[in-house]
């Protein structure tokens, strides 16, 4: 025969399925939390990063492809699509710095 007593089992204890409960409640409770906070400010933070972006690449391809058509039709080469582009980038940022100082909504 075996003198050994045998080991509890684990769902014997009282102690350890209040445990069980208690945690169970506190992950839905941060689950609803972390459901209700995180997916508003994460979309706002996608389209505030979207929108900085678009003003980027507006900005810069907007003025490069003005540039080239002033070159094209007044031959002045690099000259013009340097300038708008310059101009391009410095509106782009001057948005972007613009965007970034608003109070979020």
């Amino acid at each position: 025969m075996n003198d050994q007593p045998s080991a509890p089992e684990p769902g014997d204890d009282a102690r350890i399925e209040a445990l069980e409960q208690r945690l169970k409640a506190a992950r839905e409770r941060e689950e609803g939390r972390n459901r209700s906070s995180a997916g508003a400010e994460t979309d706002a933070n996608y389209r505030m990063g979207n929108r900085v972006l678009a003003e980027l690449i507006g900005g810069i391809g907007g003025g490069a492809f003005i540039g080239w058509v002033i070159d094209h039709f007044a031959g002045t080469s690099p000259a013009g699509l340097l300038v708008v582009m310059a101009l391009g980038v410095i509106v782009a940022f001057r948005s972007i710095i613009r965007i970034a100082s608003q109070r979020p909504d």
